[in-house]
């Protein structure tokens, strides 16, 4: 079985005994916050440690990092853009999740030197799995597939601007107005990254770059013909200096959004990164 089908199998393995069981019936003793604003449950715990000790079992010896390890360590985050790195988001989307949302999603990627090499999103509920390898293509369920934009006249837009300070939100609103048709947002990665290829979403912004919510998705969509990179225009890099990701659907939207979103009107640029 090659590496694609055992983590693949891993996964759906790990969501079916530790996320479905949990979802809409979690008690109040399942959830707590991490931090302010940000939630963690039981489920999240578990299918981190299920999806540990299977990628242990694949690749022995490779370096695992996952959300919630960091969150109770943030040093296991030290030169994650260094050697060969699994990748781990147990449940992206927990808020979605613990609200009864269907918007979350498994992600694992494996990164040699920052760069993505493999990637994994798999949609939980409806058992989607969205794949690709680097110089090998993307696929959905093991088909080819190619992203393919909305058609709108007006690029469809989500903006990850809930993290800035309400004064440069409105600025980045105010400026995309008239220019982009701005969407909400799902709140959860795993979601985000699928839409810029099934002809949902155009372009997608984000703050925040914390590794496991982006590798899988940006070598997805940049091998189904997209383009991802931080709002220095650089490629995309994990453990690297870029702040902010920019994605769209191919290389003309990501234009568009730039020109629209990353010049100096929209005052983005001038916004710190957002790490925790």
């Amino acid at each position: 079985m090659t590496l694609y089908r055992e983590v693949g199998a891993l996964m759906e393995q790990v969501a079916e005994c530790a996320i479905l069981p949990r979802f809409r019936r979690l008690s109040g003793a399942d959830v707590a916050e991490k931090s302010p604003g940000e939630v963690v449950t039981s489920a999240d715990l578990e299918a981190e440690r299920l999806l540990a000790e299977g990628l242990a079992s694949l690749c022995p010896g490779v370096r695992i990092v996952g959300e919630e390890a960091v969150s109770a360590d943030p040093g296991r985050l030290s030169g994650v853009g260094e050697g060969l790195v699994w990748l781990v988001d147990p449940l992206d989307g927990t808020a979605n999740f613990a609200a009864g949302s269907a918007l979350f999603g498994m992600m694992v990627a494996l990164v040699e030197d920052g760069v993505p090499q493999m990637g994994w999103i798999l949609d939980v509920v409806t058992g989607r799995m969205c794949f690709a390898e680097a110089g090998k293509g993307a696929t959905i369920d093991g088909q080819p597939v190619r992203a393919r934009g909305t058609g709108s006249p007006r690029p469809v837009a989500a903006l990850g601007t809930h993290f800035l300070e309400p004064h440069r939100r409105e600025r980045v609103h105010a400026h995309a107005q008239g220019q982009l048709q701005r969407v909400a947002v799902p709140r959860c990665a795993a979601e985000s990254y699928p839409r810029l290829v099934l002809g949902e979403n155009d372009i997608a912004l984000f703050q925040r770059s914390l590794p496991w919510d982006h590798a899988a998705g940006a070598l997805f969509v940049n091998e189904a013909g997209g383009r991802v990179t931080h709002w220095d225009r650089s490629p995309y890099r994990v453990g690297g200096h870029g702040t902010g990701i920019l994605a769209a659907t191919d290389p003309y939207l990501w234009e568009v959004g730039a020109q629209v979103l990353l010049g100096e009107e929209a005052g983005l640029l001038s916004v710190p990164e957002l790490v925790g």
